[in-house]
Formats: C-alpha cells, structure tokens, sequence
C-alpha cells in the first residue's frame, strides 16, 4: 500500500484507500483528483515532464512500474505500423531481422535513446511501406483467420443447440396442451371413476416420458471433435520408440574397504565395553546428541585414517 504514491500531492494509498493511480503516454503517474485538476480543461502538460497531454488519453494504471505502462503504449501505437506478418518475408531470418528491428525501436523511444533518430526511422518506414501497412491492416494473418474460424464455428453450433432447445420447448408446450385437452375429454365423456381414469392418464404419460427420453439418448449426436476444433480420429504420427537392448540385472555388492595396512576396529569391537577406545575421546553434548552425532564414529574414522596405507610401496 505504501509504495503507490502520487508523485503531485503525496497521497498515498494507506491514507486513502480509494486512489487511483493513472498514466499516459509518456509513462508518468498521477492521482485521480490531479488528473481533474491539471486537465480540467481537456489538455495540459505533465508536472514531471512537461510533455502535453490529453485528459482522455489517461488510464488506471495496471502495473506497479510506470516504465512498464509507457512500454505498453509505445509498443501499441508502433505495432499499429509495424504490422506485417511472418509470410511477407522470403525467410525466417528475414522475419526475425524485423521483429529484432521493432524491439530495438520500442527499447529507444522506451528508455529515451536517440528518440529523434528513432522517430526519424519510424517516419521513413511510415512512407516507404504505406500501402503494405494499410494491405496489413485489412488483412488478417493466418492464426487470426483460424480463430475466426473456429468461432463461427461455435457461433454456429450455439445457435444450432439455442434453436432446438426452443423447437423442443414449444413441442413439450403443445403436447401438455393436448394431454391437458384429452383429459378433460376423458373425465367428461367417460363414465368410470375419476381417480381411476387421473391414475390411468398418469401411467401413460409416464411411459411415453420414459420412451422419448430413451429415443432421445440414442439419437443425441456423438462428439466428435474436442473444443479446440481436433477431431477424436486424428492421429498425430509420431516416431516409434527405439528400444534398447537390456543388459544384465542390477546386483547389489556390499563395499569393500582398501585398507592396505593393518585391519582397522570395527563398530562393534570399539563400542563395547571394556575396549578403551572411548576413554579419552570427549561425550558427545544433549544438542549433538539430538542431531545424531556419535563420538565413536568419529574415533573409527581417526583410526582407520592412521592404519591405511601403511603397507603401501612405491615400486
């Protein structure tokens, strides 16, 4: 809450927990209350910059960093022209020469690098590249075509799936207007018991339920394809996995200590009782205790240390 002050008035978030940060073009972050105030009459400056600027073109600050928020509408008004896609270039590398490009131009006039040599380049492109970036501009790319696709599809079947469920609606009104109509029939014109002939009625029309919901379920079309637009049936041709040979099992072999000197004590021969190993080596404390720290194995350790490698000759 502390870190979102405003740089005019000093307000800080803690003291009104209603502020609003808000940021323009040139990235630098005023208050709600003197964004009315400096741009009362549609336009001023900014108090730290002195850029003009327009009252509508404020926003509410998304980002923690202003920075980031003048990135942000840099890169929108210069993707606006540098709008051409991966398919007007012979290569990759061509492409990926131009996105470098871009980037390069967003990170100048971001960071405010040679910003006139910049916007000289930018004007240039602007006149070169006229028709290509209005041919642009009306065509879509290839993905955004896919998508477009993909949603009237689905607009499609929406609409499909909105209009059955309204045919279906005005068929079940019409055939409880019937029933409701052959009922009354039935009570007026029949001489039976009233009770007998409701109870009769009920049954039938729950058979004939039970018999439009199973014909329902077995004529309810199957999906076929999941929501991104895959059909179940399509298979992806992938490449075999290469099995390799197996070689004998693992078996486990206890190590073997290389001495090549005299057999040091084992655990056993130096904890138990009488041995002397531990007369004069110091008790472990409660805290290293608690760790699990054993004074004996510090004391074999020092003893095998001092054994091996006696016997060795250099020959």
């Amino acid at each position: 809450m502390e870190d979102q002050v405003c740089p005019r008035c000093r307000t800080t978030k803690y003291r009104n927990p209603s502020l609003k940060l808000m940021v323009n073009v040139c990235g630098h972050s005023l208050c709600e209350s003197c964004v009315d105030l400096l741009f009362l009459k549609g336009s001023g400056s900014c108090p730290e910059c002195q850029v003009p600027l327009r009252r509508s073109n404020f926003r509410v600050q998304l980002f923690e960093d202003p920075v980031i928020e003048k990135e942000v509408d840099i890169r929108k008004r210069i993707l606006r022209d540098y709008n051409k896609k991966e398919e007007d270039f012979a290569t990759l590398n061509d492409y990926n020469d131009y996105l470098e490009q871009v980037e390069e131009i967003i990170f100048n006039l971001t960071n405010g690098i040679n910003t006139i040599e910049t916007n000289r380049r930018i004007d240039q492109y602007k006149k070169e590249n006229r028709e290509q970036i209005l041919k642009s501009k009306m065509k879509l790319g290839r993905g955004e075509l896919e998508l477009e696709e993909l949603i009237e599809v689905e607009k499609q079947m929406e609409q499909e799936r909105i209009n059955d469920l309204a045919h279906e609606e005005v068929e079940q009104r019409r055939k409880k207007l019937r029933a409701k109509e052959a009922l009354i029939d039935e009570l007026m014109f029949s001489h039976g018991d009233a009770a007998d002939i409701l109870k009769n009625f009920q049954a039938g029309l729950d058979a004939e339920l039970r018999a439009e919901e199973a014909a329902k379920a077995n004529s309810a079309p199957k999906q076929t394809q999941f929501s991104t637009g895959i059909k179940f049936t399509e298979r992806h041709a992938y490449k075999p996995i290469i099995l390799q040979e197996e070689g004998p099992l693992y078996v486990y072999e206890s190590p073997r200590f290389e001495c090549n000197g005299p057999t040091p004590p084992t655990w056993a021969e130096i904890t138990s009782e009488g041995s002397g190993y531990l007369d004069h080596i110091r008790r472990p404390t409660a805290d290293e205790s608690a760790g699990g720290f054993d004074s004996a194995v510090s004391c074999m350790r020092a003893l095998q240390e001092a054994v091996v490698s006696l016997y060795y000759t250099n020959t």
